[in-house]
C-alpha cells in the first residue's frame, strides 16, 4: 500500500494574513482586502512621509514668504493652511508617522509584557495565577484615555514633545492592553500544559523554561494577530484624543491629527472646512483599515462565523460532485469515467474473483 503525503503549501501561503486572504470568500474577502488596502496606504504614507509631504510639519514659509493663516486650497497648498499657518496636507502626512510610531511602541510593549506574564501565570498556576488574574481584571477597568492624560502630565507636564507624546500614549495603552494579551496567553497555556507532548517533555527531563518557550508559547500565539489589529485602532484613537484635549504633541515637534482637529473647531463655525476634514478623515480611514483587518481575521478564525467555500458543481470542472440527501449524485461533465480518473487507481490491486465474474458464472 502506497502512502501519499500531501504536498505542503509554500511558506508565503501559510503566513497569517495571506492564508486568511486565500481562504476568505464573498463579503469577508471584500472586507479583508479593503482593510489591507487602507492599512497599506496608512503604513506607506508614514514610512515615506519625507518624500510625500511637500513641506515639513512645522514649516511656516517657503521662498522667504509666509504661507498665511487659513488659506484656501490652491496649487501651492492642495488642502489649504491651518490657523497657525501650517500646510494642512503636510501635517496630515506627518501625522501618519506619529500614529504609526505610537502603534508600534505601544503594541510591542503590550505583547512583550502581556505574553510573558500570561505564560508564567498559566503554566505555573497556584497563588501566583490568582493574584495576577485579580490585578489584570482591576487594570482592565481603567479607561485608556484617562491613563494617557495622567501619563502625559507625569512625563512632560501636558506639553509634550514628539517622543513625550508618543511615550505617554504608548505607556497608557500598554497598561490597558496587557490584560488582553495576558488573558489569551494564560487560557492557552492552561490548556496546552495538559497535552501529551508537554507531559512527554517533562518525562525526558526538559526544563520549565524550555517547555514554556519551545512547546507552550509556540502553540499559544495563534490569536495574537487578531488582537494586535484591533488594538492598533484604539492606539490611534487614544493619541488623537490626547491631542484633541490639549495634552498631545506640540505642533513644532511633530504632526498630530488630534491637535489639528482641536485647533480647527473654531474654523468650522466660520465656514472654513479644509482645516478639520483632512485630519478627521485620516483618523477614520486609519482606524477603519486596521479594524476591518481585525474583524475579518476574527470571523475567519471562528468556525461559527467563517464562510466556507461551497462545493457546488462548476461547468468545465471534471469530477465535481454535489451530494444532496434524497437527491441525485452528479458525476460531472465526463460522467462516471471522470469520477474514476479523479479518484485515481486503487491503493492495492484486487485479487481473486470479482463480483462481475461471479455474476457471469
Amino acid at each position: 500500500m502506497t502512502t501519499v503525503i500531501p504536498e505542503r503549501a509554500p511558506l508565503y501561503k501559510r503566513l497569517p494574513v495571506v492564508h486568511q486572504l486565500r481562504t476568505s470568500v464573498g463579503l469577508q474577502r471584500t472586507m479583508l482586502v479593503a482593510g489591507l488596502v487602507l492599512t497599506a496606504i496608512f503604513v506607506l504614507t508614514a514610512i515615506f512621509a519625507p518624500l510625500l509631504a511637500p513641506y515639513s510639519w512645522d514649516q511656516l514659509r517657503a521662498g522667504g514668504e509666509l504661507f498665511g493663516s487659513q488659506q484656501a486650497p490652491s496649487a501651492d497648498h492642495w488642502l489649504g493652511t491651518t490657523v497657525g499657518g501650517f500646510d494642512v496636507l503636510s501635517r496630515v502626512i506627518w501625522g501618519a508617522r506619529t500614529a504609526l510610531l505610537t502603534i508600534v511602541i505601544g503594541v510591542a510593549l503590550s505583547i512583550f509584557l502581556g505574553v510573558a506574564i500570561g505564560l508564567v501565570s498559566g503554566y505555573f498556576g497556584g497563588w501566583l495565577d490568582r493574584v495576577l488574574v485579580v490585578i489584570a481584571d482591576a487594570i482592565y477597568a481603567f479607561p485608556s484615555l484617562l491613563l494617557a492624560i495622567l501619563a502625559a502630565i507625569v512625563i512632560s507636564g501636558g506639553q509634550s514633545s514628539m517622543w513625550g507624546g508618543i511615550l505617554a500614549t504608548a505607556i497608557s495603552i500598554t497598561v490597558v492592553f496587557i490584560p488582553q494579551y495576558f488573558r489569551v496567553i494564560r487560557a492557552e497555556a492552561v490548556r496546552i500544559k495538559a497535552e501529551a507532548f508537554v507531559e512527554s517533555a517533562r518525562v525526558v527531563g526538559s526544563s520549565h523554561t524550555r517547555i514554556m518557550t519551545r512547546h507552550v508559547l509556540r502553540n499559544s500565539t495563534r490569536t495574537l494577530p487578531l488582537i494586535v489589529t484591533l488594538n492598533a485602532g484604539e492606539a490611534v484613537l487614544t493619541l488623537a484624543g490626547l491631542g484633541f484635549l490639549g495634552f498631545g504633541i506640540e505642533p513644532t515637534e511633530a504632526g498630530d491629527w488630534g491637535y489639528d482637529l482641536n485647533k480647527a473647531l473654531a474654523d468650522v463655525t466660520s465656514g472654513i472646512w479644509w482645516t478639520a476634514i483632512p485630519p478627521g478623515v485620516a483618523i477614520i480611514l486609519a482606524v477603519l483599515g486596521v479594524s476591518l483587518v481585525g474583524e475579518s481575521l476574527n470571523d475567519l478564525a471562528d468556525p461559527r462565523l467563517r464562510t466556507r467555500r461551497r462545493a457546488a458543481a462548476t461547468a468545465g470542472v471534471v469530477g465535481t460532485t454535489t451530494a444532496v440527501p434524497g437527491g441525485v449524485l452528479s458525476a460531472g461533465p465526463e460522467g462516471v469515467a471522470g469520477m474514476d480518473d479523479l479518484e485515481g487507481p486503487p491503493d492495492f490491486p484486487l485479487s481473486g474473483p470479482t463480483a462481475e465474474d461471479g455474476a457471469q458464472a
